[in-house]
């Protein structure tokens, strides 16, 4: 099932790529854990939302190659009604280290990957497009979050 998101679009495969997950955590949009002082956390800056319909779903994942858009390798996983513009998350990380988000905006909202509408996008905003058949590699969207709040945005594209 990923093999078909992937061969259709880079960006599909990131939300559903995530089946049930043993050790992830479905958790609320908590903005109080990226708090002065909290941490360590990741705020995220989801840039470019087209519309207010759907849900918007971030997930993060360690940063390597094992795990990096693995099925049932999320660590926490975040979903909202979606907000056109820019909306924020914050994403509790275990510790410091390194950490890759995927960002996944379902504009009908029914759980299923339209490639002709929804829009996704990546840690360090890599170029993906559909002549690039492939999931963005853990070394083009790792990042390093520290021991506190570590701010990053992400640009959604859509086709």
């Amino acid at each position: 099932m990923m093999n078909k998101y992937v061969a259709l679009f880079a960006v599909s495969a990131l939300a559903f790529g995530a089946g049930t997950a043993v050790a992830g955590q479905e958790i609320s949009n908590d903005m109080s854990r990226c708090a002065a002082g909290k941490g360590p956390a990741v705020l995220v800056s989801v840039r470019g939302v087209k519309e207010s319909a759907g849900k918007v779903r971030v997930q993060s994942y360690p940063a390597t190659g094992s795990a990096w858009l693995a099925k049932g390798r999320w660590l926490h996983r975040l979903e909202s009604r979606a907000s056109a513009g820019t909306m924020n998350f914050c994403v509790p990380v275990p510790s410091e280290g390194r950490y890759g988000i995927a960002v996944r905006h379902d504009r009908n909202g029914n759980g299923k990957t339209d490639i002709s509408s929804d829009g996704g996008g990546f840690s360090n905003n890599p170029s993906i497009n559909i002549l690039n058949l492939g999931k963005p590699s853990v070394g083009k969207v790792a990042f390093q979050a520290g021991p506190g709040v570590t701010q990053i945005t992400i640009n959604l594209k859509y086709m």
